[in-house]
C-alpha cells in the first residue's frame, strides 16, 4: 500500500512577491503627504479636535506594528515626520490614549471582480493575565482575560473585509450576522464558508438574506429543520448531501477546504502580538481593527500566486 505524499506547489510570481515582502519593511507605505492630518471643524460648540482620525490611526499603526508604548510612539512619529520634511504637529500620548477609545478605524481593501466569497473564522487572544509558561511555572494570577476575534476574508484577495471583537463568553454563531452587515448592501456575496459552530438557524437565515450560498458542514447526527425559510431549506440540502456522499466527499465537492486560508490569516493577526496592550474594551477593539488594517496594507503590496506541480 503506497503512502500519501503531500502536494508540492510552485510560486509563479516570485520576483514580484519578493519585492512586496521587502516593501513591507518600508515606512513610506504608512505615510502619505496628501493625508489630511488636521481635523476639520465639526460645526458644534466646544473645543474642536486638533487631529483627524487618519492622523490618530497612523500613529496607532506604528504603535501596534512595532509594539511601542504611547510615549515612545509619539517620539517615533516626531522623528519620522522630521526625516520626511513635514512640519506637522504630533499628538501627545494622552491624546492618542483618549482618541483610541472612540476611533473609527478605516479598513482599506481593493476588492475583487465578481461576487465576494467570504471565509469566516474566530480565535481568542489574551488581553490580561500572565503568559502560559509563567502561569504553569509560578501559578500566575487567577485573573486571566481573553478577547475573541471574528474575521471574514475575501477568498481571492485574502483581505480582511469584516472584523468583530467581543468577550470570550460570546459564541461564534451570534456574530456572523454582524460580520455580514459590514459588507456593503450593494455588494454581491457569492458564498459564506464557516465551520460547524455556525450551523444555526440565525446564521443560515442571515446568509440566505444576502442571497449567498452557505458552505457550513452540518453537525454530526444533524436533523432536518422545518423548511419554513430559505436558510432552513438550503441547510436541509446540505444535510442530505453530506449523508448521501459522506462528510469527507461533501467537504471536497463543496470547497470547504478553502476555509484554511482564513485560519492562516488569523495566524498572521497573532504574529503582530500574542496579547493586546490596551486595557479597556473599546481601546482593545480599536487595536484589533488596526491590526486588520495593517495586514490589508501588507496584502495590497502583493501575495504569492501558486500552482500545484505534483
Amino acid at each position: 500500500m503506497s503512502s500519501w505524499t503531500p502536494t508540492k506547489y510552485k510560486t509563479r510570481n516570485w520576483a514580484d512577491y519578493n519585492f512586496s515582502l521587502k516593501q513591507r519593511g518600508s515606512l513610506s507605505i504608512w505615510f502619505d503627504p496628501q493625508m489630511v492630518w488636521e481635523a476639520d471643524a465639526s460645526g458644534r460648540r466646544g473645543r474642536q479636535q486638533t487631529y483627524s482620525d487618519a492622523a490618530i490611526q497612523a500613529c496607532l499603526t506604528f504603535k501596534v506594528l512595532f509594539g511601542l508604548p504611547l510615549r515612545q510612539t509619539t517620539g517615533f512619529v516626531e522623528s519620522l515626520l522630521k526625516l520626511v520634511g513635514l512640519d506637522w504637529a504630533v499628538p501627545d500620548f494622552s491624546t492618542l490614549c483618549r482618541r483610541q477609545r472612540t476611533l473609527t478605524v478605516a479598513l482599506p481593501y481593493r476588492g475583487s471582480a465578481g461576487p465576494l466569497h467570504l471565509l469566516i473564522d474566530s480565535t481568542g487572544i489574551k488581553a490580561e493575565g500572565e503568559g502560559e509558561w509563567n502561569a504553569r511555572k509560578h501559578g500566575g494570577s487567577k485573573r486571566r482575560l481573553w478577547r475573541k476575534i471574528h474575521i471574514g476574508i475575501d477568498e481571492k484577495t485574502l483581505e480582511i473585509r469584516a472584523i468583530e471583537a467581543n468577550s470570550s463568553s460570546i459564541g461564534d454563531a451570534p456574530v456572523l450576522p454582524d460580520l455580514l452587515n459590514q459588507i456593503p448592501p450593494d455588494e454581491e456575496i457569492g458564498s459564506v464558508t464557516a465551520d460547524g459552530a455556525y450551523d444555526t438557524r440565525k446564521c443560515h437565515n442571515a446568509i440566505a438574506a444576502r442571497n449567498a450560498h452557505a458552505v457550513i458542514p452540518p453537525r454530526k447526527n444533524a436533523k432536518l429543520w422545518r423548511p419554513d425559510t430559505p436558510g432552513a431549506r438550503a441547510r436541509n440540502e446540505a444535510v442530505r448531501s453530506s449523508k448521501y456522499l459522506g462528510r469527507a466527499l461533501w467537504r471536497q465537492l463543496s470547497g470547504y477546504h478553502r476555509r484554511s486560508r482564513v485560519e492562516t490569516k488569523m495566524h498572521c493577526v497573532k504574529l503582530l502580538g500574542q496579547r493586546l496592550s490596551a486595557r479597556d474594551f473599546d481601546r482593545q477593539v480599536a487595536e484589533i481593527q488596526i491590526r486588520a488594517a495593517i495586514l490589508n496594507g501588507f496584502t495590497a503590496l502583493g501575495i504569492p500566486q501558486t500552482e500545484a506541480v505534483g
